[in-house]
């Protein structure tokens, strides 16, 4: 008697309801928990080579908008050295974090531009030396992310400090 009440329990949800719960949890997944990503380009080598995918962490800063590139609210902030994903000019753009709001920034010209951050000396054409030289420190509500492989990084150096609200997620592994 036992078998033919569970069987009727079991029968009583439809397959086509549970494939539909499935395939919520998986979009609830993707678009707010993580995300698997496609490095494409060679400014994060040789950590992340072009081609590889990369686990993202859509919780590690905040709640971020499913569609967009930015933050619904935040609960933390990006740390330095944090590998960092963000909108940029309506593409994911993965890069390190050097320096978090309030850090120091020292420039020379003595052997070419360069920036130093913390221990770190960073290489600046002087173009980059010009957009950002004007900072002593990392502005309020931002952060410095650049790119592991200096020469063929587009980053912070070229379009300037990123907003902490449009840090969308943490890379986890490779």
């Amino acid at each position: 008697m036992s078998k033919s009440k569970n069987k009727k329990i079991y029968d009583s949800k439809p397959p086509f309801l549970i494939l539909l719960t499935g395939i919520c949890i998986a979009f609830f997944i993707k678009f707010f928990v993580f995300d698997i990503l496609r490095i494409q380009g060679t400014s994060m080598e040789p950590k992340f080579s072009d081609g590889k995918f990369v686990l993202l962490n859509k919780l590690a800063y905040g709640l971020c908008k499913p569609f967009g590139g930015s933050l619904i609210f935040s609960w933390e902030s990006p740390k330095e050295d944090d590998v960092v994903i963000y909108l940029y000019q309506d593409h994911y753009v993965i890069k390190r974090c050097v320096a978090t709001e309030g850090a120091p920034l020292e420039y020379s010209t003595e052997r070419g531009y360069t920036l130093l951050v913390g221990e770190k000396l960073i290489p600046l054409t002087e173009k980059q030396f010009h957009l950002i030289k004007n900072s002593n420190a990392v502005p309020e509500g931002t952060i410095l992310a650049i790119g592991d492989n200096y020469n063929s990084s587009v980053d912070s150096r070229d379009y300037g400090f990123i907003p902490v609200k449009n840090v969308i997620g943490k890379i986890l592994c490779k």
